[in-house]
């Protein structure tokens, strides 16, 4: 019997090219890609004989003055173009909260508690160099953070021969890690805060909140509310990436009778190429195009802050994700996954101390008036960053050989 021909009409070669390109763009190693690739060119641009031009166009001002928005290039980027990098790690977070590993407290306990003692030693490391040496406290919580997408992407390209479960440890530390990093940008870095715009973004948030759980549709509606409410946001004080984490969280994640995906997921995979293909790898562009010569070294050695950031994203990171979770393994019922071992979790806390992303970020928030140190301080986010990737790579590598040996790797 001939098959019955598909009444669908054929796709074009257009759209063919359009769909693999987004799908390449959802890889988790094409994310931390993107961004390693952006901030090379970032640091070859300042570092070139085109760095006044490099420096021009970061600098240009782009102004709505209607919207109260008078932003630079990089402050666009870091502002705006980083909400939606912040949009989709919202959406990560309410599902893991309704759906994944945070909904079932025995199963989240370690990661939870990994990524509390993995920013709070970094930190506390941070003050201890800068209170002996006499530093600025201001960056306390720029080793703080863990790229989801940098770090993701180390795991994705290294750890193929490694039990899932590892990979599942870190997104989890990860995202609690973000949201954390989240409310110290809310709470510690808001400038002067103005009440009317603030309680302006949250009728907004209210809004958004009701038309989409009334199932009210339709990109045209959500699109310009999200904008003003990011808007709102901004002129509150609050930093504007806020409204991003906001409005995905709003989202809901689980199905209705009819639906073959939940909105969060069907909205996540769509925005999701435009964040880390496009609005991520922009905001690294014009975050890590700083100057480095054998001066910016040597300047850095007698900087307590930017070896506080160093120390805190390579040695701390390591002592509080690794000794958080021994610990609570050790003194209470939590115990490891059992395709897990030990080295495996030192090596997720080496690929914690990644920074980049957020660090880089409070980087600029924390130095914003101390231009010269804030610089420094980004070097030694990427070299922070660039030893815990390479040391995690080295780790996770020998782990999965290992586990290929015991036979473990694909569970």
């Amino acid at each position: 019997m001939t098959p019955p021909q598909s009444t669908a009409p054929p796709e074009s070669a257009e759209s063919r090219d359009r769909r693999s390109i987004a799908e390449f763009l959802r890889l988790e190693v094409t994310g931390g890609l993107m961004l390693l690739i952006a901030a090379t060119l970032a640091l070859v641009l300042a570092n070139s004989p085109v760095s006044d031009t490099y420096t021009s166009v970061r600098d240009h001002h782009l102004d709505i003055p209607w919207l109260g928005l008078n932003l630079s290039i990089g402050h666009w980027a870091s502002d705006g173009l980083l909400a939606v990098f912040f949009f989709i790690a919202g959406i990560e977070l309410k599902r893991e909260l309704v759906v994944g590993q945070l909904r079932k407290p025995a199963a989240a306990a370690l990661p939870v508690v990994a990524a509390i003692g993995g920013m709070a030693i970094p930190s506390l490391i941070y003050v201890l160099v800068n209170g002996l040496q006499g530093g600025a406290m201001d960056g306390w919580a720029v080793p703080m953070a863990t790229d989801i997408a940098f770090a993701l992407g180390v795991l994705a390209v290294v750890g193929r021969r490694l039990p899932s479960a590892l990979r599942t440890f870190l997104l989890t530390l990860a995202i609690v890690d973000d949201l954390i990093a989240i409310i110290i940008i809310a709470v510690f870095f808001a400038s002067s805060l103005n009440l009317w715009f603030l309680l302006g973004s949250i009728a907004g948030l209210a809004l958004f909140g009701f038309l989409h759980h009334r199932g009210v549709r339709g990109w045209y509606i959500y699109v310009p509310l999200a904008l003003v409410i990011w808007g709102l946001m901004f002129n509150s004080g609050v930093h504007a990436t806020i409204a991003g984490v906001a409005i995905g969280m709003l989202l809901r994640t689980t199905t209705k009778p009819g639906e073959e995906t939940a909105p969060a997921e069907h909205i996540g995979h769509l925005v999701h190429p435009w964040s880390a293909g496009l609005c991520v790898p922009l905001f690294a562009l014009f975050a890590a195009g700083v100057a480095v010569s054998g001066d910016t070294f040597a300047d850095m050695i007698h900087e307590p802050e930017a070896l506080g950031v160093t120390l805190g994203l390579v040695a701390g990171k390591i002592i509080g994700v690794f000794g958080a979770t021994w610990l609570v393994a050790t003194f209470t019922k939590a115990q490891l996954h059992p395709t897990l071992k030990w080295p495996d979790i030192f090596g997720a806390a080496m690929l914690a101390g990644i920074g980049f992303t957020v660090s880089l970020l409070i980087a600029e928030l924390a130095f914003a008036d101390l231009p010269h140190l804030m610089e420094h301080v980004k070097v030694a986010v990427l070299l922070g960053s660039l030893i815990a990737a390479i040391g995690a790579a080295i780790v996770l590598t020998l782990r999965g050989r290992a586990h290929e040996r015991a036979g473990t790797s694909e569970e």
